[in-house]
C-alpha cells in the first residue's frame, strides 16, 4: 500500500463551495477529497487515447470504479510544503481571554483523559488555564481548527476568505441581466503574511505500481489542474506536486502511549479522591482494561440500521470490523452534526444533502482484548468509516497524539 502525498499551492482564489444560503455561496475552509478526485478524473478522461470510454480493468477503472479504488483524502491548509498538518480534537480547549498556542496565546491542552478519570471518580471536571488563572482569566473554551507542528512550535492556520460580487449575463444580448446579482465566497490565494496558501492532502492506493503511475501523471500535469467552481472566470488555478511513499499507520506506539498515560492519570485521580473511587462501577478493573479513541479527521456520513446517526456504538464498530469482543464498551462520545451537498460534474446533477458528523469528533472505547483490535483499527485508519470514504469522508485516526497534552503542559 502506498500514499501519494499531495502539496497543493494556490495560484488564484478557490471557489470550494460548501453551502449556498440565499444569494451567497459559502466556501469551505479546506479542499475536499471529492474536489481533488473529480479534477484528476476529468484530466484522465481527457487524456484517454482517442477520447474513448474507460473499460473494465484499465487504470481509470482501477482508480475510480473497482473495489480497491483510490481513496482521496481532504487537503488541509499548511504553513509550508514540509510542515505536518493535523486537526485538533473537539476536546481541546484554550483560555477564553487569550486563546491559541504559546507564545501568542495562553496555550492549548486536551481534556479527554482527565475528564474520563474525574467522572470515574465521581467528580465534576471544570478545568482552567494555569497561566491565565494567575491573572484572573483562567476560564477555558473549546479550541478547534487545523494546526502545524514546526521547529518553532505549534501554530494554527486558517485560510483568509473574501467575497466576489458577480452579475448574471444575458446570453442573447451579451449584456448584464437585470435582477441577477450574486456573491461568491472564495478562499484567498495568499495568507496575511503575503505567502501563498499551501494545502496538504493524500491519495491512498493498494497497488504500488498504480500509485507510482498516478503520481507521475500528476507531476506531469501539475500546473493544469483547476479545483472548485468558476474555473472559466479565472478561479481554481493550482499547482500540485505528488510524492508516492509507503503508507504507515504507526498505530501500536500511539496505542501503547495513550494507555500508559491514561493509567498514570487514573492513579493520580484515585490518589486525590480515594473514597469516591470505591463507589465507581468496576473501579478496580479500570487499570486492567485498555482504551482507544476513534478521532474523525474529516466529516463522516454514518448510518445505523439504515438511519443516519452521529454516534459509533460498540455494536456498530464490531459489525464494521468483524471483531468479536463482548468486552468492548463505548465510554464517551463527543460529536456534532452538519449537512453537506455538492455538484456531480460527471452526471450534471446536485448531490444528495447528507447529514454528516463533523470532523474533530471522537469516541472513547474500552476493551479487555486490545490485541484483537490492532489489525482492525489499522484498516480503519486506511479505509475510513461510513459512506463515501473514497471522497474523503470518514477519515479516522486512532489515539490522537494531542490527547497526551495535559493542563499542566499546555502547548
Amino acid at each position: 500500500m502506498k500514499q501519494i502525498q499531495l502539496t497543493i499551492t494556490a495560484k488564484s482564489a478557490l471557489a470550494i463551495g460548501r453551502k449556498k444560503p440565499g444569494s451567497v455561496s459559502e466556501a469551505a475552509d479546506f479542499i475536499a477529497g471529492s474536489v481533488i478526485r473529480g479534477a484528476i478524473a476529468g484530466h484522465l478522461l481527457r487524456a484517454h487515447p482517442n477520447n474513448s470510454q474507460p473499460q473494465p480493468g484499465d487504470d481509470f477503472s482501477r482508480l475510480f470504479v473497482e473495489d480497491k479504488a483510490a481513496i482521496f483524502q481532504n487537503a488541509y491548509p499548511s504553513l509550508t510544503a514540509d510542515s505536518a498538518v493535523d486537526l485538533l480534537p473537539v476536546t481541546a480547549v484554550s483560555a477564553k481571554a487569550k486563546p491559541g498556542f504559546k507564545p501568542k496565546g495562553y496555550g492549548v491542552f486536551d481534556t479527554l483523559i482527565d475528564r474520563f478519570c474525574a467522572e470515574a471518580c465521581g467528580q465534576l471536571y471544570d478545568p482552567n488555564c494555569p497561566q491565565a488563572a494567575e491573572k484572573g482569566e483562567g476560564r477555558v473554551e473549546p479550541f478547534s481548527g487545523f494546526y502545524n507542528k514546526t521547529r518553532q512550535g505549534y501554530q494554527t492556520l486558517s485560510v483568509p476568505k473574501r467575497l466576489l460580487t458577480r452579475v448574471g449575463i444575458n446570453r442573447r444580448r451579451a449584456t448584464a441581466e437585470e435582477q441577477i446579482l450574486y456573491s461568491l465566497e472564495v478562499l484567498d490565494d495568499y495568507r496575511e503574511d503575503g505567502e501563498p496558501v499551501v494545502y496538504r492532502g493524500g491519495i491512498l492506493l493498494e497497488e504500488d505500481s498504480l500509485a507510482d503511475a498516478l503520481s507521475q501523471f500528476i507531476n506531469q500535469n501539475r500546473q493544469r489542474f483547476r479545483l472548485g467552481g468558476s474555473a472559466s472566470r479565472g478561479l481554481g488555478q493550482v499547482e500540485i506536486q505528488a510524492t508516492a511513499v509507503p503508507w504507515q499507520s504507526n498505530l501500536k506506539p500511539r496505542l501503547k502511549q495513550f494507555n500508559q498515560l491514561l493509567q498514570q492519570r487514573w492513579q493520580l485521580w484515585t490518589s486525590l479522591y480515594p473514597g469516591r473511587s470505591r463507589s465507581v462501577r468496576e473501579p478496580r478493573s479500570l487499570p486492567q482494561r485498555n482504551y482507544f479513541t476513534l478521532n474523525l479527521q474529516s466529516d463522516a456520513i454514518l448510518r445505523q440500521n439504515w438511519r443516519r446517526t452521529t454516534v459509533i456504538t460498540a455494536e456498530d464498530l464490531k459489525q464494521l470490523t468483524g471483531v468479536s469482543d463482548d468486552s468492548l464498551t463505548l465510554h464517551n462520545a463527543y460529536s456534532s452534526f452538519d449537512t453537506v451537498s455538492g455538484w456531480n460534474s460527471a452526471w450534471g446533477f446536485m448531490k444528495d444533502v447528507e447529514l454528516t458528523t463533523t470532523k474533530g469528533g471522537l469516541y472513547l472505547f474500552g476493551t479487555n482484548h486490545l490485541d484483537a483490535w490492532s489489525e482492525a483499527l489499522s484498516q480503519l485508519e486506511y479505509k475510513g468509516i461510513g459512506d463515501r470514504t473514497l471522497e474523503g469522508f470518514g477519515q479516522v485516526k486512532v489515539c490522537h497524539e494531542f490527547h497526551q497534552v495535559f493542563r499542566e503542559n499546555a502547548l
